[in-house]
């Protein structure tokens, strides 16, 4: 997929020395063709890592995609230069008259305080209200599934007896669905969250439709009012050391972590991890991309009335 993106962002390079193509703006308005509009909401600690991830997850596809990264202007991340965020950031104020074909919300490592606690809560849910009316189909990933479910919905999240970290295997539950289209019956994912969602909630809700799930992990993919929302509890678009990162982090703080479930080999973390991942992650972004942004978005979003 060629990914519009600012001719000096970072990430740009990484993607390109992995052979996946980036397309400046330089070369994007040569093409007379009307790009998906994406906004990434970017809640993560360490946006930069963040952005690469992201942008990869969304490379499987010969769309060609304009992305907007999105911060929130109540809490000032501590881990991302400032000159990063004001050069490649935009603030909600500077796009809210904008329309989406679609958004992605990223987890926060603020899953343990209650939503309303969260510095920038009032923020969120601002953004949230405001993408019913100005973004056709919006991803939540992680915490931002927390937070979408709860905002939208009503259901809250539940503290879990210790971490959930490792990589899970996950059950295809209804296979004719267009975001499971081309999956395994069976697929691993990256799981790392304190908490989960109120599965006797969702089951209950009409509007919610659990597509995949793991007996460890508990639903992994929601569908919501047809797939204007998308919920996906665990982190997909990881890289393959990222779960190694933050046992050794927890390790280095002295907070005794429990080595990563079914992720190291022999549960060892002297030993390399498998990549098991990466292909399910790749199907889930490119029909999401697909069939619930670019097959159903009209071609004059900035016209459209979105309900």
């Amino acid at each position: 997929m060629p990914i519009k993106v600012q001719n000096d962002l970072p990430a740009r390079a990484i993607l390109e020395n992995e052979n996946i193509f980036v397309m400046d703006e330089h070369r994007a308005v040569t093409q007379d063709i009307r790009p998906l509009k994406i906004v990434i909401l970017n809640l993560m600690p360490t946006k930069e890592e963040t952005e690469l991830q992201l942008l990869r997850a969304l490379s499987n596809t010969p769309l060609q995609i304009e992305i907007t990264l999105l911060c929130v202007e109540s809490y000032t991340a501590k881990n991302t230069p400032a000159s990063h965020l004001n050069k490649y950031y935009k603030r909600f104020q500077e796009i809210r008259e904008n329309k989406y074909d679609g958004m992605i919300i990223t987890g926060a490592p603020v899953e343990q305080m209650p939503f309303e606690e969260v510095i920038y809560w009032k923020e969120l849910t601002q953004i949230m209200e405001w993408s019913r009316s100005h973004v056709f189909s919006t991803f939540h990933i992680c915490w931002g599934a927390q937070a979408g479910l709860f905002y939208h919905y009503g259901i809250g999240k539940v503290m879990l007896e210790k971490k959930l970290s490792g990589v899970y295997l996950h059950e295809l539950l209804h296979r004719k669905v267009l975001l499971a289209r081309g999956m395994d019956d069976v697929f691993y994912v990256p799981q790392s969250r304190y908490t989960g969602i109120d599965e006797e909630a969702v089951a209950k809700d009409s509007r919610l439709q659990v597509v995949a799930s793991s007996p460890e992990a508990g639903s992994y993919m929601i569908i919501g009012d047809g797939g204007r929302r998308i919920f996906i509890t665990g982190h997909s678009e990881y890289d393959r050391m990222t779960l190694d990162q933050e046992y050794r982090r927890d390790v280095s703080r002295n907070l005794n972590p429990e080595v990563p479930d079914h992720y190291y080999p022999d549960s060892n973390p002297d030993n390399r991890p498998l990549l098991t991942w990466r292909a399910n992650s790749n199907c889930v972004y490119s029909n999401w991309l697909n069939y619930y942004v670019y097959q159903e978005t009209p071609y004059d979003v900035a016209g459209t009335v979105f309900s």
